[in-house]
């Protein structure tokens, strides 16, 4: 009996034991569930910001040094600082021919000109949106007026008292002692010489006020 009584008395100490030594707190278990999901989202997102690669991130602004070799960019700076100069237009792009590591950077324009930037201007890599956009048609002349855009007559079509060109028969400029030289709505000359000076090549307009 004595015997049975000291084996109870110790199971209820060790139970007692057990039961104060993994005490947990009152926790609400949602707000609990609601840090460890936070936590999971945060590690996630710090995981994916250390393996992304921003230059394959279409629409990142920064400077060009921070780009690669071969990458698509539009709205680019001329000067640093000075906003977004070129490749602008709809569905435009340039393209990095020249890894950026030195002062400038070779860059091929939409023309097909290559141009030597800065490496400190700034540049967004993607292409301009709208690549459509010169493949539109207008259905009427009145849709081309709703944009602004006013009719563009030649001068041959007028008469003589409206523009230089006009009158004589058929399609002639030669009114009166112009000669042939094409000249503005004004009677000012706006055609251009060409002239070796210097062993250069100097173009400047042939009127000289």
């Amino acid at each position: 009996m004595a015997l049975l009584r000291s084996r109870t008395a110790s199971l209820n100490l060790f139970n007692r034991f057990l039961h104060q030594s993994f005490r947990v707190p009152n926790l609400n278990l949602s707000s609990v569930a609601a840090d460890v999901h936070n936590q999971s989202t945060i590690e996630s997102m710090k995981r994916d910001l250390l393996n992304l690669d921003i230059n394959s991130q279409i629409g990142s602004c920064m400077p060009i040094a921070s780009m690669r070799i071969g990458t698509f960019i539009h709205n680019i700076e001329v000067n640093p600082g000075q906003g977004g100069k070129l490749v602008r237009a709809a569905g435009t792009s340039a393209k990095i021919l020249k890894e950026p590591k030195s002062r400038y950077c070779l860059i091929r324009l939409p023309s097909g000109a290559e141009k030597l930037i800065d490496t400190r201007c700034r540049a967004t890599v993607g292409t301009v949106s709208n690549p459509s956009h010169g493949a539109k048609k207008l259905r009427k002349a009145g849709q081309s007026r709703w944009l602004g855009r006013r009719p563009v007559v030649r001068g041959v079509a007028m008469n003589p008292v409206d523009h230089p060109h006009g009158g004589g028969e058929g399609r002639s400029k030669s009114s009166g002692s112009y000669g042939q030289t094409s000249r503005t709505p004004w009677g000012k000359p706006c055609s251009k010489i060409i002239m070796l000076i210097s062993g250069k090549y100097v173009t400047f307009n042939r009127y000289l006020s």
